[in-house]
């Protein structure tokens, strides 16, 4: 059934899919999304027969959900790594039935200290539980145990290191670009007809349009091997002198990869699958591009692989402008596969420098003529050992993007805060003064809602009495008005250091906490918040200060006076 309720449509009733577990039971072969065929032999696993044929099962009956051979080859590095270890006891099991507690425990403690290690322990736990031996008893109260999350350990780049890769990126794509630039528009003017026949550089444009519809410079093919035609016309016989004027090599692809994944956050795996963008309308502009771009990430899960990204050109500091430049630069390649395989419609194309090699990333699309498609791991690592920049730039890359723009990138939240956000270095030190900042605002908060002042056992006779506090010194006021006293209403009396309460005031003091109170239930709760909260949090703590007991002692000892002035003090009708 579709996502619409329309039925799907069946397949012809002779169809019929191959079991991934081979009638020996030892090999299993798993098929990727594109079709291609992986097969893994457990005869190579150094355990027992009978453990060979029980790991094939499991891990045959695991295979069923997998669309990829990497998905497949990293459960068969870790198959690998438990068989090593069962090899290695001093008693080795026949078959998983005869796997101990202790024995998994061992397992467990040798795995459990590293990220690697949990995450061999993570891909190993579901295939045994798999067996129907290992799932109940203390085996299976063992392999129920929860594996500690990974910690993740790529930072993301500090200010200095991130302009270091912009910088070898940007001078490298941009040479590119202005040779393929400068040599597109020489190829458009032979085709316009407007050199001059037979002149140097119509014979260049001849030999750029033979280099645009094949993807070779005219050359020929001799039993020692390829020479190429007009090598003194073009300069020499270098990729930059002969197919690498109209399209990009594999370096230098990646390069714009790096320049994207800095602007856009996108993953590695992201270029090998990524459609050339399309142009949508921008409202009420002609001098802006929007291109809607349609990003792939698997391992979103089935049905959630896809999400679209517009992005505007509307000028030379635009984040579109960079898309635009990938057009520019991949032109030529983009159509020279097209002519040859017209349903393919992907963006990021290089020419590869030895085209006749045999295709063995199955994961990847496959070449097309001389061009290949996305950037492979190898041909990031080829790249930063190049440049000697110490390290792959495409996760560090990512992670700095996501960090700068504060929100996820084809991402969860939760995977937003607790892979990218919490763990790194350079947000830690960046929310530091932020931390130190919201704790001083909740100090001097707390030091607002706070009686300031003393409490004294007796009254002292030099003191200014005031309605809630007798006042020490009315020339030192926190608040002073313009003719040297203190400016502060009563109620803020409790709030000045230079306050005394003794026992005196305790009953209009407990009383007026209490009328304070009461206003909740007849005020709107943001506007007893905002007249009423500080006061009532002030007095709360000078009845911890007075004594609990005290302070309901004194509520008995309230009398006329007292009532009278805190319904004063509250209406507002007294000033200082």
């Amino acid at each position: 059934m579709t996502g619409r309720g329309r039925r799907a449509v069946l397949p012809p009733a002779s169809h019929h899919t191959e079991p991934p577990l081979a009638p020996d039971g030892l090999v299993v072969t798993v098929v990727n999304k594109a079709g291609y065929k992986k097969t893994f032999d457990f005869a190579e696993l150094a355990v027992a027969d009978a453990m060979q044929r029980s790991l094939a099962r499991v891990f045959a009956a695991r295979s069923v959900g997998w669309n990829s051979h990497e998905t497949a080859r990293a459960s068969w590095v870790t198959v690998k790594v438990f068989a090593r270890f069962v090899s290695e006891l001093e008693t080795p099991p026949e078959d998983l039935g005869d796997l101990t507690a202790a024995m998994l425990k061992r397992w467990r403690a040798r795995h459990i200290g590293t990220n690697s290690g949990r995450s061999v322990l993570r891909q190993v736990r579901p295939l045994l539980r798999a067996d129907p031996r290992l799932a109940d008893g203390p085996v299976g109260e063992e392999l129920a145990r929860r594996t500690p999350q990974t910690v993740p350990i790529k930072q993301s780049y500090g200010k200095e290191e991130r302009e270091r890769v912009l910088l070898v990126a940007q001078r490298q794509f941009r040479t590119v670009l202005l040779r393929i630039r400068e040599n597109t528009r020489l190829l458009e003017r032979w085709r316009a007809g407007d050199l001059v026949e037979d002149s140097r550089d119509w014979r260049f444009g001849e030999v750029l349009d033979h280099l645009a519809r094949t993807g070779y410079v005219p050359h020929t093919v001799m039993p020692s091997g390829e020479f190429v035609k007009n090598h003194k016309l073009l300069g020499g016989t270098s990729p930059e002198n002969t197919w690498g004027r109209l399209f990009l090599s594999r370096s230098e692809l990646t390069a714009l990869g790096v320049l994207l994944t800095d602007r856009f956050g996108w993953n590695l795996s992201v270029y090998d699958r990524l459609p050339a963008p399309t142009t949508a309308p921008s409202a009420g502009s002609t001098a802006t591009v929007t291109y809607q771009v349609q990003i792939e990430k698997r391992r979103q899960g089935g049905g959630r692989w896809f999400s679209t990204e517009n992005i505007t050109d509307s000028g030379a500091d635009s984040s579109g402008r960079l898309i635009t430049q990938a057009l520019e630069a991949t032109a030529h390649g983009r159509a020279l596969v097209h002519r040859l395989a017209p349903d393919n419609n992907l963006l990021m194309v290089a020419r590869m420098h030895y085209p006749k090699r045999r295709h063995q990333r199955t994961e990847r699309p496959r070449p097309v003529g001389p061009c290949a498609f996305g950037i492979g791991n190898g041909d990031a690592q080829l790249w930063w050992t190049t440049h000697e920049l110490g390290g792959s730039p495409f996760q560090r890359a990512r992670r700095t993007t996501v960090t700068r723009e504060g929100r996820p990138l084809q991402h969860s939240q939760g995977a937003h805060q607790s892979t990218y956000v919490l763990p790194d270095e350079h947000v830690q030190r960046a929310s530091r003064s932020v931390f130190e900042a919201g704790a001083r605002e909740a100090l001097e908060q707390a030091q607002a809602a706070v009686f300031a002042g003393d409490v004294a056992a007796a009254p002292d006779p030099d003191h200014e009495q005031t309605v809630t506090a007798d006042c020490a010194d009315e020339t030192s006021s926190p608040w002073p008005d313009a003719e040297g006293g203190c400016g502060a209403d009563f109620l803020l009396c409790l709030a000045c250091p230079n306050a005394r309460v003794h026992p005196g005031h305790h009953p209009r003091l407990a009383h007026l906490h209490q009328k304070v109170h009461s206003l909740q239930s007849v005020l709107p709760e943001p506007s007893w918040h905002e007249r009423w909260s500080e006061h009532a949090l002030r007095l709360e703590d000078l009845r911890d200060k007075v004594g609990p007991a005290a302070w309901s002692a004194a509520l008995a000892r309230v009398n006329d006076e007292d009532r009278t002035l805190v319904h004063l003090l509250v209406k507002g009708d007294l000033t200082p």
